[in-house]
């Protein structure tokens, strides 16, 4: 670009910018007439029922009005822990349990006070406003003020009209989506530069140039800082140097081993993502300067402990009330644009490295008939645009060049044990992986020669499954089952395969289990060559509420999913663990599919990188990582993929056998009645047995 076009396009940006500026002036005033007509001696103009909705509205648009003017001017630094957790406070004390009941942001609330016909997307408004927290925090202003024009031009509706019976409901629910059409531009566009781009750096900055012993930090993120986040964040404090540099050290060796063990470079990446839970500033500061070693910049996302799960399952639908083919078209061409024009930036991004947390009490969660939910047609959709959004991703972000690990820690509400169980974690992160891939190795030698596998329940679990293996052609130099030590998926701890389809048959069953933050209850699976059928759990009085639940949950909407892979779970400590402080339901999948046999529903864990060659530490190439479905991915790469992967694990205690079965019908069991019983693997039973 020459120096005329880029004076141009800077006048251009500057001037644009000055129009935002003067568009969020005007919005603010008339949103601060609507917030004071009470106190003005004026009476709204809508219709009574609907006064209160719109004033505290308007109220919470000026207070994030407020925010982004004192973050533009830098007028945040320096604040009070008072006055930092009374803004928060202010911020979400509507979605915590004791107001949420009787909050605009509950839909069956808003249903009751504003009316069936108006009231889910009132409701729905409310959420998204809330959407804005984070950019406001942020000094990002372009999304605000479309919010806060939003809200005024559907307050117009109300006002001008009189009554809402006469209000036209089809010109109210176009403007709304008008709205996220027209807007989806800078929706998508800013999440997609803030996975991709390192010059998106405000988390980047606030880790590492905060003063992470004043936990006022916390509240620059504009998230919810409850006693998880606060908590963590002085436990970690109370950590040596050398204890904090130990975790981070774990958690990004693990992912550069992670390309290493793969064939892949990591020297051809310029950017990782990181993942990590508001309060492991400490942890995260330190990875950031070891992944600077590696020539890699980070991109940030931070999150937080759900501070109420029914607020975010009730609106988790809330696109039903807006959602058509032409709006997803329009976002994935949104997407493609994008990447397609910062295809470079997009190429360079290694993949994501994740730090998860656990110790919240399972949620099982209330259905609302008042919550917006997914027609049979929009519910395809999803299922295109999760498959389209996917290849999308897959093609510029280079899928056979990444990849990932993940890492997991407790948080305090895991309990009084939580300082000993953060620690048992933190040993069982480290375990010696040496002993774990000769372990595992014995495991492969039996089930290499297996023709299927046979997996049964004990007591009252009703799992009886065969699982066909796939049959090496030169067994000398292949295995079908990956010896899975501590890389991308830290603990150390499985073996596992992409099961063959056809034969792979049976019913899996666990009577509890934790999946994707929700809690299943005899959760149970039926497969036909490989494609579950009937699926079902009993969370709920009728069997069309369990069955949907698990579609929408753990199918995620598809009618059928394949299994993706079968595993054995060998980490018997972390097992232990869960059975010594009674954690077993808060573990999260990372972990708890360490503790026993785990079944996935959806694509392989090869997903996209069928034709990459991976080996196992004894220089055998890992065959066995397609199915009949992954096998269209040249033909036919719609039907290829689902881009979802559910792990369901069966502990040891509900655990009867799991049999190896050879062609010529002999037989071998690596676990009976809950106990490693294949020679080679009698270590595992240690801590069983403690």
């Amino acid at each position: 670009m020459d120096e005329e076009m880029r004076t141009e396009e800077m006048s251009w940006d500057a001037s644009y910018e000055e129009t935002v500026r003067e568009r969020f002036a005007l919005v603010t005033e008339r949103i601060g007439r609507i917030a004071g007509m009470d106190e003005a001696g004026e009476r709204p103009e809508v219709p009574e029922r609907f006064a209160g909705y719109f004033k505290s509205s308007a109220e919470f648009l000026l207070l994030l009005a407020q925010i982004y003017r004192e973050s533009a001017e830098g007028r945040t630094a320096g604040r009070s822990m008072e006055e930092c957790e009374k803004t928060n406070a202010r911020l979400y004390a509507e979605i915590l349990p004791a107001m949420y009941e009787k909050s605009y942001l509950n839909p069956s609330y808003a249903v009751e006070m504003l009316g069936e016909e108006y009231g889910r997307h009132l409701s729905m408004l409310s959420d998204h406003f809330r959407k804005n927290i984070t950019e406001a925090f942020r000094g990002c202003l372009l999304p605000l003020v479309a919010a806060m024009e939003l809200f005024v031009e559907i307050y117009n509706y109300f006002e001008a009209e009189g009554t809402p019976d006469a209000l036209g409901m089809r010109e109210f629910e176009q403007d709304i989506y008008s709205y996220v059409h027209d807007y989806s531009e800078v929706f998508v566009e800013s999440g997609l530069r803030r996975l991709i781009s390192p010059a998106e750096d405000y988390y980047t900055r606030l880790v590492m140039e905060a003063d992470l012993t004043d936990l006022t930090y916390l509240y620059g993120y504009g998230l919810y800082i409850g006693e998880n986040e606060k908590g963590i964040a002085s436990f970690l404090n109370s950590l040596s140097g050398e204890q904090i540099q130990a975790m981070a050290d774990t958690y990004t060796e693990g992912y550069r081993i992670g390309f290493e063990v793969t064939g892949k470079d990591l020297g051809k990446k310029q950017t990782v993502q990181i993942r990590y839970p508001v309060g492991f500033e400490r942890m995260v500061r330190c990875a950031i300067r070891n992944f600077e070693k590696m020539n890699l910049k980070p991109t940030m996302q931070p999150s937080v402990v759900p501070p109420n799960r029914q607020y975010e399952y009730d609106h988790k639908e809330d696109r039903a009330l807006y959602l058509d083919k032409p709006y997803i078209e329009r976002c994935l061409e949104v997407t493609r644009n994008y990447l397609e024009s910062e295809k470079e930036l997009a190429g360079g991004m290694a993949g994501p490295a994740v730090i998860e947390v656990f110790g919240e009490e399972p949620f099982s969660p209330q259905v609302k008939a008042a919550a917006p939910k997914y027609s049979e047609e929009q519910q395809k959709l999803c299922v295109y645009e999760m498959n389209m959004q996917g290849q999308l991703m897959n093609h510029y972000l280079k899928g056979e060049e990444r990849s990932f690990t993940i890492i997991a820690y407790p948080v305090p509400a895991i309990g009084e044990h939580f300082a000993e169980i953060f620690a048992e974690t933190v040993k069982i992160n480290t375990l010696d992986y040496s002993l774990y891939q000769r372990i595992q190795q014995s495991i492969i030698d039996v089930l290499d020669q297996a023709k299927e596998v046979r997996i049964t329940g004990a007591g009252e679990n009703r799992t009886d499954l065969t699982v066909a293996i796939r049959k090496l052609a030169d067994p000398g130099k292949e295995t079908a089952f990956e010896n899975c030590v501590a890389d991308v998926n830290i603990p150390v701890g499985e073996v596992f395969t992409s099961p063959v389809l056809a034969g792979t048959t049976g019913k899996l069953f666990v009577s509890k289990v934790y999946l994707r933050g929700l809690k299943f209850l005899d959760l149970e699976i039926d497969f036909e060559d490989g494609m579950t059928t009937n699926c079902t759990c009993s969370n709920f009085a009728t069997e069309e509420e369990n069955q949907k639940y698990v579609r929408d949950n753990v199918l995620m909407r598809h009618d059928a999913l394949p299994m993706g892979e079968f595993a054995i779970g060998t980490n018997t400590t972390a097992y232990r663990m869960a059975q010594k402080y009674a954690i077993a339901d808060k573990l999260p999948i990372l972990i708890a599919e360490k503790t026993g046999p785990h079944f996935a529903v959806g694509d392989t864990c090869y997903s996209h990188e069928e034709d990459n060659i991976s080996r196992n530490p004894d220089g055998k190439v890992i065959v066995a990582k397609e199915n009949a479905v992954s096998a269209q991915r040249g033909s036919d790469p719609d039907k290829a993929y689902f881009n979802c992967h559910t792990d369901i694990t069966i502990p040891y205690d509900e655990l009867g056998r799991i049999t190896v079965v050879r062609e010529d019908g002999t037989m071998t069991d690596i676990i009976a009645d809950g106990r490693f019983v294949l020679p080679g693997t009698e270590e595992l039973n240690q801590p069983l047995d403690a």
